[in-house]
């Protein structure tokens, strides 16, 4: 699975928006849009924060676990 499709359900499992989601990460919504649609990927740093945010280990954002 895409690290942008569990991005996007994290974020939706948690009810966060990409506004509020972004304000935990640290970026701009349009970035959390771009990172869901695959637009680009989060670069390393990115996604230890996505983790964090997300209640998620790395490896499950990078698809080497089911969580």
């Amino acid at each position: 699975m895409l690290i942008s499709v569990r991005i996007k359900e994290l974020r939706i499992d948690k009810k966060l928006t990409q506004t509020q989601l972004a304000a935990k990460v640290g970026c701009s919504p349009s970035m959390i849009s771009r990172w869901e649609t695959a637009d680009c990927e989060p670069t390393a740093t990115a996604i230890l924060k996505l983790s964090e945010a997300l209640e998620c280990s790395t490896d499950y954002l990078l698809g080497k676990t089911d969580m």
